[in-house]
């Protein structure tokens, strides 16, 4: 992430394009008399923002339906459990 310190004068005197650049992911430190007094930074998206905007951009696609998982394709011969045949593959 990307900070640049600010001091309150160029702050004021350039709020709007400051602002901009925090849109665009910048970090910027408030400084008074040199000193750091505070931080402006941008909001994290939501998770949903973030799945409709890949939508969008058409990164993936998206139902909007919860994922359910389908069964295990494996199919265990006998009665032992894959827990089991690990150990015994580790002796």
């Amino acid at each position: 992430m990307k900070e640049r310190t600010v001091g309150i004068r160029e702050l004021k005197a350039h709020l709007s394009s400051c602002l901009r650049r925090v849109k665009a992911g910048e970090t910027f430190i408030i400084s008074e008399r040199g000193k750091p007094i505070g931080r402006i930074y941008p909001i994290e998206k939501s998770l949903r923002d973030q799945l409709d905007e890949g939508v969008r951009s058409r990164k993936w696609s998206w139902s909007g339906k919860r994922w359910t998982p389908s069964t295990p394709k494996v199919k265990l011969k006998g009665n032992k459990l894959l827990s089991d045949l690990l150990l015994e593959d580790r002796e």
